[in-house]
């Protein structure tokens, strides 16, 4: 095939006169058929082909993070009370401040800022709000990284436990401190909803169950209803002598000596 291909040019450049025209021609139809060895004249359709071949880059998308809103000026949180620090130079300040710094230490700085909106004192290290504080801040990061990493089931797996732990906390505290409960909700900006009411299906098996529990149930209390009257009756009784006493000694210290 290649034989005939070179033949087939060599005729068609003796055709059109011969000379520089006939090898011009012979060498474009050449590298146009893909004749000439060597990668550097390749053939257009060959090189359209491996374009459409080359994998397609897909533009990453870029989501609002939480940790925005820090100032790439603000110092590490193990820097930002050293005092030697206001004395050097921009280098190592810019260095030590949070534009040279990696996610571990702007989540630390945001987990900061956060219980400081809801701790209740300086020493305050542990209370319901600063422990739904630390939490949210994980929770926060652990959304972010799923954004981009969605397939991740391991982070995902901790940070439904995280959630479900942060809601038991706000759901004690705003049973206990309501005030308190609806103020972290609004320092830390979270949206809290009820959980549904708890719906069973009726069905005979449960209906039996049901009454059967309620028949021992009442069973139970006609075999302790004689100890509870006898209860009852020794407290009235202690009462009674409590009160008796009581007016003895009001009468004695009434009575002129």
């Amino acid at each position: 095939m290649l034989a005939l291909r070179t033949a087939l040019g060599r005729c068609l450049a003796g055709l059109a006169g011969g000379g520089a025209a006939a090898r011009g021609i012979a060498g474009g139809r050449a590298a146009a058929w893909g004749l000439v060895r060597g990668g550097a004249a390749s053939s257009p359709f060959i090189q359209r082909a491996r374009c459409y071949a080359r994998p397609v880059r897909r533009k990453k998308k870029d989501f609002p993070s939480h940790l925005d809103d820090l100032p790439p000026t603000m110092l590490k949180k193990d820097y930002a009370n050293v005092p030697i620090v206001n004395s050097v130079d921009d280098v190592v300040r810019r260095l030590l401040s949070l534009e040279m710094a990696n996610q571990k230490e702007k989540v630390k700085i945001k987990t900061q800022q956060l219980v400081e909106k809801v701790r209740r004192s300086p020493n305050d290290n542990g209370s319901f709000e600063v422990q739904i504080a630390m939490l949210t801040a994980k929770i926060r990061t652990y959304e972010e990284h799923l954004q981009k990493h969605p397939k991740d089931k391991n982070n995902r797996r901790r940070m439904l436990m995280d959630v479900d732990r942060r809601k038991k906390l706000l759901a004690y505290l705003r049973r206990v401190r309501y005030d308190i409960f609806e103020n972290t909700c609004k320092q830390l900006n979270i949206q809290y909803t009820l959980p549904p009411a708890y719906s069973r299906r009726i069905t005979k098996r449960w209906l039996a169950k049901k009454a059967f529990c309620i028949k021992v149930f009442k069973e139970a209390q006609k075999l302790k209803a004689p100890e509870r009257l006898k209860q009852r009756q020794e407290w009235r009784a202690r009462a009674r002598a409590r009160a008796e006493k009581q007016k003895e000694a009001q009468q004695s210290e009434g009575t002129p000596v």
